[in-house]
């Protein structure tokens, strides 16, 4: 009965946590560079005092899913892409780094090259990228950022940077609450050369909206079992009790 009732208590209780995350890659599926997420639970003894029969349902994973979206054309010159695996690497205002797909990029009023989302481009050479003013910015596939000056006529191309591109291993790389990704251990990635990215184009989320749709349902049919089996439970307790005062 403690085993029942405790599994399907908990179960019940992480089956909505993992309902929220389908809402939330669900909520993300136009999300340039998303990486959909992914949550497993196991069922463990619960240890001290009690009954040994009692188990409880924890988390066993949560990570993401690495497969690449499909990239879409924009023409936008500070759009880019990644090709296949690697990162663009930003610098958050404490000096941390981190990770990202999204390549939706944008300059600044003072001329630092930033994400969507206000995150600072790292220069592969350490420190933030700055660009000139009065300036058309053109990014090459290595991530070479350079400048080609407005007026008097653009006839002159100067590099200015190289973002920094890595690809560490996928099983190292954990998602924070920002939705940027880390180094498990804390430690920085190295700029790695053979990352390419695709200008004038974006990568789309990888969140699979059929998937998401019949996970969706299929949680829902999961966590009414689970009522139904504290609700069983209740019923058999009862019923135990009743035949208890009727011996007594």
């Amino acid at each position: 009965m403690d085993r029942l009732i405790y599994t399907s208590m908990a179960g019940a209780n992480h089956t909505l946590h993992q309902q929220a995350t389908v809402a939330h890659n669900l909520a993300n599926v136009s999300t340039n560079g998303y990486r959909a997420e992914k949550n497993a639970f196991r069922a463990v003894p619960i240890f001290g005092d009690g009954s040994p029969t009692r188990a409880f349902v924890v988390d066993s994973t949560t990570s993401a899913d690495f497969t690449p979206g499909p990239i879409q054309t924009t023409g936008r010159d500070l759009d880019v892409a990644i090709r296949g695996s690697g990162w663009i690497t930003v610098q958050l205002d404490n000096g941390e780094e981190a990770y990202t797909r999204s390549g939706n990029l944008q300059v600044s009023p003072n001329g630092i090259l930033l994400t969507q989302n206000g995150f600072k481009i790292k220069n592969s050479e350490g420190g933030t990228i700055s660009v000139p003013p009065d300036t058309r910015i053109t990014i090459g596939v290595d991530g070479t950022v350079s400048s080609v000056p407005i007026f008097p006529q653009p006839n002159t191309v100067a590099p200015v940077a190289r973002i920094k591109l890595v690809d560490p291993p996928e099983d190292q790389l954990v998602k924070g609450v920002d939705g940027l990704f880390r180094l498990r251990n804390g430690d920085i990635a190295p700029v790695d050369a053979r990352v390419r990215l695709a200008d004038g184009a974006l990568e789309d989320g990888n969140v699979n909206v059929v998937h998401e749709m019949v996970s969706m349902i299929a949680l829902a049919r999961q966590f009414d079992m689970q009522m139904k089996m504290l609700e069983s439970a209740q019923n058999n307790a009862r019923q135990a009790s009743e035949i208890m005062v009727l011996r007594a």
